[in-house]
């Protein structure tokens, strides 16, 4: 497959081993799953990041940018399984990463259709990059004014590694004060899983802080925020 060396017959072979190898009954499943919101090849998760692994051992040694460039023209359209491949080949990545590759990333937020290509460019590409420069933290308060959903979501997924290595609390308190009040669902979710990793990691620190907002914040950024938390945790925050 490398021996074509351009992006576009590189990503045009991926296409066609997506489309080939994978599973119709799979794919049904998951454009039912996603209302039709998206196109799927019906592959598994762990067949795709091992196809994506060996291409990308056959790249990388020869050309980074070819790597790059192929994951970029993978990441558009609306077939799950080809944005989740362009993210496996650069799963892993981001020490080689720099501030180019942290503006790439975030113009495909352009490109996302569904959380969940969503979820897996931000937490596998994204957060890593927040974690190893913390001067890019600011570019988090620049989505959560986004008006586009998925970067008001991009905001708080891309915390999530962070608030597991129990950095960024003052941060968190602050996106969490910015978008806590947010009507999209998918915005309401990413924060809920930003304040769940927070209360697993540092639960000393979060439970007073959701008990502070308890009575103003919405029921499904609680209830997810609680979902690690002791039963009786979950009641003093929960029960009204």
């Amino acid at each position: 497959m490398v021996g074509t060396s351009s992006p576009v017959r590189l990503a045009a072979s991926v296409r066609r081993l997506l489309r080939e190898k994978g599973s119709a009954e799979r794919a049904a499943g998951a454009q039912r799953y996603f209302k039709g919101e998206i196109q799927s090849r019906g592959w598994r998760t762990a067949d795709l990041r091992r196809q994506a692994r060996i291409l990308r051992n056959e790249i990388l040694p020869r050309d980074f940018n070819l790597l790059l460039d192929t994951a970029s023209l993978l990441f558009r359209g609306a077939v799950l399984e080809e944005k989740t491949f362009a993210v496996f080949l650069l799963e892993g990545l981001h020490p080689r990463f720099g501030d180019r590759e942290f503006q790439l990333f975030g113009s495909w937020l352009d490109r996302v259709t569904t959380w969940a290509d969503h979820d897996a460019l931000v937490h596998y590409l994204i957060a890593p990059m927040i974690l190893a420069k913390p001067a890019r933290l600011e570019t988090v308060f620049v989505w959560a004014a986004s008006t586009t959903r998925w970067h008001r979501r991009a905001a708080c997924v891309a915390l999530v590694r962070a608030t597991r290595a129990k950095l960024f609390f003052p941060e968190i308190l602050r996106l969490t004060g910015i978008l806590l009040h947010d009507p999209d669902d998918m915005v309401r979710k990413g924060l809920g899983w930003l304040l769940r990793e927070s209360a697993k990691s540092d639960p000393k620190h979060t439970v007073p802080y959701l008990m502070s907002i308890r009575r103003q914040a919405p029921r499904l950024v609680l209830r997810t925020a609680c979902e690690t938390l002791s039963p009786s945790a979950r009641r003093r925050i929960l029960i009204p």
